[in-house]
């Protein structure tokens, strides 16, 4: 099992998550309302390692948590028609972890290519780690007991 942890990549959201509140401040809302959001945007933050995926959160007060990159089971990518017109999407994952079974990573540059980045090191991680998905379906419910 390697003991090296490397960056893979790094990435936070686009203020383009923020257009609509920028808008709303330019006609009704205070400027700090905006500021607020810009900032929770800035401090958004993911890296991607040969090992897990690190993810920080919060303004005030800070959240980190890792996702071990064996736990992922599937990854899409989501470009709604404004992202897409400005080169971005988000990237949904479904996992095996406890406390994050969903975690999207919002309006990210070159979405396509983070998701073909993630898949590959998904792969290399359960190899390295031996780890094999097994789905139980149980189609009769008088099967159950």
């Amino acid at each position: 099992m390697a003991t090296n942890e490397t960056t893979i990549w790094e990435g936070r959201p686009s203020q383009w998550t923020n257009a609509g509140w920028f808008a709303a401040c330019i006609l009704v809302l205070p400027i700090p309302v905006a500021l607020w959001k810009f900032l929770t945007v800035r401090c958004t933050q993911w890296t991607v390692t040969n090992q897990r995926l690190r993810m920080s959160t919060g303004v005030l007060n800070k959240k980190f948590d890792d996702l071990e990159l064996y736990r992922v089971k599937d990854i899409t990518v989501e470009q709604p028609f404004i992202q897409r017109l400005v080169g971005l999407g988000t990237i949904k994952l479904i996992t095996s972890d406890a406390t994050t079974p969903e975690l999207r990573l919002s309006a990210i540059p070159e979405p396509r290519a983070v998701q073909d980045t993630l898949r590959a090191e998904v792969e290399r991680a359960r190899r390295e780690r031996g780890v094999r998905e097994l789905d139980v379906h149980d189609e009769d419910p008088s099967h159950r007991l």
